[in-house]
């Protein structure tokens, strides 16, 4: 069996809508300080790409978690492989998730992030996948809404490959 990426979302189309996501952030923290979130491991490249178009105080921080396992759909259960780093109470805080579809692993994050008493808690996702939900969520800045196919590239994997493309990509296999 082999595969083959075909592009959904162009590197250009990414960066373009990162850097309207960073300007809209800034707007609307309007100079306060910023603690993003980075949900590893799927977040890293956006984080990068946004914290560099948010204009703010920010410091970054990563809080890793696994429900995919090797497969492509998502167990439902919310295993955390790694903790913040610093405490975020009273802070500002941008949970920055690479894609939401299910919407489970960010409510719980979301529900996880609440206990350690932050200011504030907003979520930027670049991807969200209607189709697939399973829970409501709040995505306060959002980069695109996708159709329900299983997409690599810039941050995301298929079983740990295709992280280093510079776009968004669809599996098709043969």
């Amino acid at each position: 069996m082999t595969e083959q990426i075909h592009t959904m979302l162009s590197t250009e189309a990414i960066a373009g809508r990162v850097r309207e996501l960073g300007a809209q952030i800034t707007r609307e923290l309007g100079g306060e300080s910023l603690v993003l979130v980075c949900v590893l491991k799927g977040s890293f490249v956006f984080t990068a790409d946004l914290m560099r178009a948010i204009d703010l105080p920010l410091r970054v921080d990563f809080l890793g978690v696994r429900s995919y396992g090797e497969g492509t759909e998502t167990s439902g259960v919310v295993q955390i492989t790694q903790d913040l780093s610093r405490p975020i109470g009273g802070e500002n805080v941008l949970l920055v998730e690479d894609i939401v579809d299910t919407g489970l692993t960010i409510a719980h994050l979301i529900d996880l992030l609440r206990t350690r008493q932050p200011r504030s808690i907003r979520v930027c996702s670049l991807l969200h996948k209607p189709a697939r939900a399973r829970v409501s969520v709040k995505i306060d800045y959002l980069g695109f809404t996708i159709e329900d196919r299983f997409v690599v590239g810039y941050g995301l994997d298929f079983a740990e490959k295709y992280r280093n493309l510079p776009f968004i990509g669809v599996v098709e296999r043969s």
